[in-house]
C-alpha cells in the first residue's frame, strides 16, 4: 500500500499542473462565473434560492430539514456528474477533467448558496458570495489559510463583515480554483492512472465527488448560522 500511495502521489504531482494547459480557462474568473450561474440558474437548474424555497415548502417550513434536503440533492447531482465525467478512463481524461471541475464547482456553489439563502443571507451581497466560495474550500483548508493569514476569517465572519473588501475577491477565487484543480485533477488522475479501468473510474469519480460535496455541505451547515430574514 505504501508503494502504491507514493506512486500515486508522484503521478498526481506530474499530471495535475498539466490541467491548466488542457483547460486554461479554469482560472479564478471561471469560479466567479460558476457562482453567478449557480445563483441565477443555468439550463434545467433553477436559481439556488428558488430550489431552496421549494425544499422549504416541501418540508412545511422547517429550515433545518430543508437544508438537509438541499445537501442530499446536491450530493446526488455530484455523484451523477462524477460518474459520467470519469467513465472514459485515461483515454478521455484530458477532455472530461475540465468538465468535471466545472460541474463540481457549479453544484457545490449552488448547494452552499441554497443553504445560505435558507439561513437568511442575501445572495446578492458580495460578502456573502465570498463566504460561499470560501466554504467550498472546506474547513481544513480554510483554517490553514486563516492561520497563514491568507484569509482574514472563516465564511461566517466574511458574510457578516462590516463592509466588503474587494481585494478578497481575487484571493478567494484563486484559492478556490487551485483547490478544485488539486482535488479533481490531482487526486482523481492518480487514482484513475492506478486503476486504468474506464468503468471503475466512473464509480471512483462518483464516490469521490459525492463525498467531497457532502463534506462541503456539512461544513456550510455548521458554518453559516441562521440570520434574521429581511
Amino acid at each position: 500500500m505504501g508503494v502504491t500511495s507514493k506512486a500515486a502521489g508522484a503521478v498526481s504531482k506530474q499530471l495535475a499542473p498539466r490541467i491548466t494547459q488542457v483547460a486554461p480557462g479554469l482560472t479564478s474568473s471561471f469560479v466567479r462565473e460558476a457562482l453567478h450561474r449557480a445563483i441565477v440558474g443555468v439550463g434545467p437548474l433553477p436559481p439556488a434560492s428558488k430550489a431552496a424555497d421549494a425544499q422549504l415548502k416541501e418540508q412545511k417550513g422547517n429550515v433545518e430539514k430543508a437544508v438537509h434536503e438541499v445537501i442530499e440533492n446536491h450530493v446526488r447531482y455530484a455523484a451523477a456528474q462524477g460518474f459520467v465525467t470519469n467513465l472514459g478512463g485515461l483515454v478521455t481524461i484530458a477532455l472530461t477533467i475540465p468538465t468535471n471541475i466545472t460541474g463540481l464547482a457549479l453544484i457545490q456553489c449552488r448547494m452552499i448558496a441554497g443553504i445560505a439563502h435558507l439561513r437568511g443571507y442575501d445572495l446578492d451581497d458580495p460578502r456573502v458570495r465570498n463566504a460561499i466560495l470560501t466554504t467550498m474550500l472546506g474547513e481544513d483548508v480554510v483554517n490553514a489559510l486563516v492561520k497563514k493569514r491568507k484569509l482574514p476569517a472563516p465564511p461566517m465572519a466574511l458574510a457578516t463583515a462590516p463592509q466588503h473588501d474587494p481585494d478578497l475577491d481575487v484571493v478567494i477565487s484563486s484559492e478556490v480554483a487551485a483547490e478544485l484543480v488539486t482535488k479533481v485533477a490531482g487526486k482523481r488522475l492518480a487514482t484513475t492512472v492506478g486503476r486504468r479501468i474506464p468503468v471503475a473510474g466512473g464509480f471512483i469519480g462518483l464516490g469521490a465527488d459525492a463525498f467531497a460535496t457532502w463534506k462541503v455541505g456539512r461544513y456550510a451547515d455548521r458554518e453559516l448560522l441562521p440570520r434574521a430574514r429581511r
